[in-house]
């Protein structure tokens, strides 16, 4: 069948590992304790983004999405730094001139440090989420909505409450109240954005982070972690989206109309499938799979299990996939990965399951997290080097084989 006319091909970042912790940041303030990898100035991307913008277009990569960051444009709450709101004009000016279509994310994992120490801490609070962050959108907005193609304002929520703000401890220790709260937290966060963005005339799509899972071990540590992602993963957003219902495990559910429908398009990244062993905590899965560095199995069919699985919860609901690829220094299997993954999906399509774009993650090379620069994810090296997964990406964006 081949892809659609219109179809969205582009590459996925982040400022902080694009650009570097910003020094107002969360993030920043744990890189100077020691406790994670220095980011720099991530892969140079503040320097070198209308270089980046004209790379992409010339691949046919012509849609980005990156994060506008909040630490940077507002480092004291109240104050806004005028320099860095000139520089993401400039960004965003660079990206249209070059004949690429930004999208932008307003929370992608770090924020500034006071809004993090407010109240309960950040999203938890209810005050810091129902007006410094709304406030914070509508400033983005107002500012550069008429630059944006589209919005992606929250990424991974999940990942978000049960990874980043618990230090990536394992499943079968993680506080699950806690992430329970912050998911609900981070979905009621995502319903702010929409008030602020709907109306707009530019997209707005979610970025869940989703996988199947799989028990490999008929234990009571597994079942009890595998409900708990499958709570966490799938069902609490799932029940906001398609019901206007906030469900909160070991709490009474509570009807919040305005959370069903608050988007346009279901976005979401997709990596691996999750196993889960005999003692609760996550395994690659399927077993014997390759494993990359990153402690999971890049497993192209599990993309199957996500696409129908939205299409049959959320039926109607356009599909969007804003994040996949595979963190290796073997571009080959990227490149194995990636057919297989864009088959699935041109055969996802040619059954009417409705999804509009694929967003590679990475294009440059960048900084990943508590990995610092040791897991490259880029179709292009840090050098600005095409890897042949570049021009695999551009036989389908250009080609269109």
């Amino acid at each position: 069948m081949g892809f659609p006319d219109g179809f969205w091909w582009g590459t996925a970042a982040s400022a902080t590992q694009a650009e570097g912790a910003a020094p107002a940041s969360d993030w920043y303030a744990l890189e100077r304790a020691g406790l994670v990898p220095p980011s720099g100035d991530g892969n140079g991307f503040a320097r070198r983004f209308a270089e980046d913008f004209a790379l992409y277009a010339q691949y046919g990569l012509t849609h980005h999405r990156l994060s506008i960051e909040w630490a940077r444009i507002e480092p004291e709450e109240g104050r806004r730094d005028d320099a860095a709101v000139e520089h993401y004009l400039e960004v965003l000016t660079a990206a249209r001139d070059a004949g690429v279509a930004v999208w932008v994310c307003l929370h992608h994992f770090t924020l500034p440090g006071w809004f993090t120490e407010t109240g309960e801490g950040g999203f938890l609070d209810g005050r810091a989420r129902s007006y410094h962050w709304p406030r914070h959108v509508a400033f983005c907005a107002e500012t550069f909505g008429d630059l944006v193609y589209g919005w992606k304002p929250v990424n991974e929520p999940a990942a978000y409450a049960s990874i980043y703000l618990q230090g990536g401890r394992p499943w079968s220790r993680l506080d699950l109240p806690r992430a329970y709260d912050a998911m609900a937290a981070m979905l009621l966060a995502q319903r702010e954005a929409w008030r602020e963005l709907r109306g707009g005339g530019r997209p707005v799509a979610t970025i869940h982070n989703l996988s199947p899972v799989f028990t490999t071990a008929d234990t009571v540590p597994a079942a009890r972690t595998a409900r708990a992602l499958e709570e966490i993963g799938w069902r609490m957003w799932l029940r906001a989206e398609r019901d206007g219902v906030l469900a909160v495990p070991g709490r009474p559910e509570r009807e919040v109309p305005d959370l069903r429908g608050a988007c346009d398009l279901i976005g979401f990244s997709y990596y691996s499938a999750t196993g889960v062993g005999a003692s609760g905590d996550a395994v690659p899965y399927p077993p014997g799979a390759r494993v990359g560095p990153l402690g999971y199995a890049p497993w192209s069919e599990g993309l199957d299990h996500v696409l129908h699985r939205l299409h049959d919860e959320l039926p109607g609901r356009p599909l969007l996939v804003c994040e996949h690829g595979v963190g290796t220094d073997d571009d080959e299997w990227r490149c194995e990965v990636l057919r297989e993954s864009l088959r699935i999906l041109d055969d996802a399509i040619a059954e009417g399951i409705d999804v509009r774009g694929f967003f590679h993650w990475t294009g440059v090379d960048n900084y990943e997290w508590l990995h610092g620069f040791g897991v490259p994810f880029g179709c292009f090296t840090r050098d600005r080097e095409p890897r042949p997964s570049a021009e695999l990406l551009r036989s389908y964006a250009v080609d269109r084989r």
